[in-house]
C-alpha cells in the first residue's frame, strides 16, 4: 500500500522558495553561468515541490535538503555536459552576440562572474563544493558538514587551504600583470 504523499500547501511553497531562492541561485552562480543557473534553480524547485514528502525535518534542515537536491542537478548537468570540447552558447550567451561586454551594467556582472568561475578552476572540486556552500548559499560551517558528509572542522579546513590558495594564486597574477 502506498503512504499518503503530504501536499505543499501553496503558501508553505510561497515560504520556502522566498527563504531558500537566493541560496540556491547563489550555489549555482559560483559554478555556471547566469543562465544555467536561473534553469538550474528552476529545476530544483521544481523537485523540492515534486518530493516534498520525502523531507523529514529530523534528518536535516530544509536549506540542507534543499541544497543536496541542487547539488545532485550540478552533478547530474556536469554529467551531460562533459562531451563538449568548446564552451556551450547556453552557458555563455555573449558569443553568439558577437563580443562579450557591450557596456551595459548586467554585461559587467557577467564579466565579474565569468571571472569569479575562472579563479575557481584553481581549486579541485570538493574545494568549489564547500567555497560555493559555505559562501555562495551562505550555509554554516555545521549545515555544509552535514550537506556534505563531512566534519565541521574538515569543512573549515577544506575552506581555508581553499581561500589561502586563491589569494596566493591571485596575488602571483597582479605582480606578473603588473610587470
Amino acid at each position: 500500500m502506498r503512504f499518503a504523499r503530504r501536499p505543499l500547501p501553496a503558501d508553505e511553497l510561497h515560504r520556502v522558495y522566498r527563504e531558500h531562492v537566493s541560496a540556491v541561485y547563489a550555489f549555482f552562480a559560483y559554478s555556471v553561468s547566469h543562465h544555467v543557473a536561473e534553469e538550474l534553480t528552476s529545476a530544483t524547485f521544481e523537485r523540492v515541490v515534486r518530493h516534498w514528502s520525502r523531507f523529514d525535518p529530523s534528518r536535516a534542515k530544509e536549506r540542507t535538503w534543499i541544497l543536496a537536491i541542487a547539488r545532485n542537478l550540478l552533478t547530474d548537468h556536469y554529467r551531460r555536459q562533459h562531451h563538449r570540447v568548446g564552451p556551450s552558447i547556453d552557458e555563455h550567451p555573449e558569443l553568439a552576440e558577437g563580443r562579450p561586454g557591450s557596456g551595459e551594467d548586467l554585461a559587467d556582472r557577467q564579466v565579474s562572474s565569468e571571472t569569479l568561475r575562472d579563479w575557481l578552476t584553481l581549486l579541485t572540486p570538493r574545494e568549489r563544493e564547500v567555497i560555493a556552500l559555505r559562501y555562495g548559499a551562505d550555509l554554516t560551517t555545521a549545515d555544509v558538514a552535514a550537506a556534505l558528509n563531512l566534519s565541521e572542522a574538515n569543512v573549515l579546513q577544506i575552506a581555508s587551504r581553499a581561500l589561502r590558495r586563491l589569494r596566493r594564486e591571485l596575488a602571483g597574477e597582479e605582480i606578473s600583470g603588473n610587470a
